[in-house]
């Protein structure tokens, strides 16, 4: 799917994390595993980067939240520095639009018959704007 951006701010939205899918790390985050992080953090509390580097942040975010799907995310890029508006003009253009979780596993659990890591809990960190998100899905979707 495609993005539309609102250009004047910089504001978009998209889903940082999808439940129940297994990304190419092969961890699962199981709903509510972000409740604790956000209400102790809040989203003044997660950074948003570019593609994972602390030393490239973008801009803020304004709300995270957990919903039916997955973490939820709406922010706004800084486009008064020169990677904030680039990351815009690409989002724009189709060029990239993943995201991407930087966290520390709290509470998991293995599924030994998968393969997989059930993420029960999670310490988040920041949020990235990636090229290639390790979870497919994990993208900015459009803004009415």
């Amino acid at each position: 799917m495609s993005a539309r951006f609102d250009t004047a701010t910089g504001l978009f939205t998209g889903y940082a994390s999808l439940f129940g899918l297994a990304d190419a790390q092969k961890d699962v985050v199981e709903p509510g595993a972000f409740a604790a992080t956000l209400a102790r953090r809040g989203p003044a509390g997660i950074r948003m980067l570019w593609q994972h580097d602390p030393a490239t942040p973008l801009g803020l975010w304004l709300a995270l939240t957990e919903d039916e799907r997955g973490l939820r995310v709406t922010g706004k890029l800084t486009t008064s520095t020169a990677r904030g508006a680039e990351t815009l003009d690409l989002l724009r253009a189709g060029a990239l639009d993943g995201l991407s979780i930087g966290f520390k596993a709290v509470k998991a659990a293995a599924d030994r018959r998968r393969g997989l890591r059930r993420l029960i809990e999670i310490d988040l960190w920041e949020v990235s704007i990636v090229t290639f998100p390790a979870l497919p899905g994990a993208r900015v979707t459009a803004l009415g």
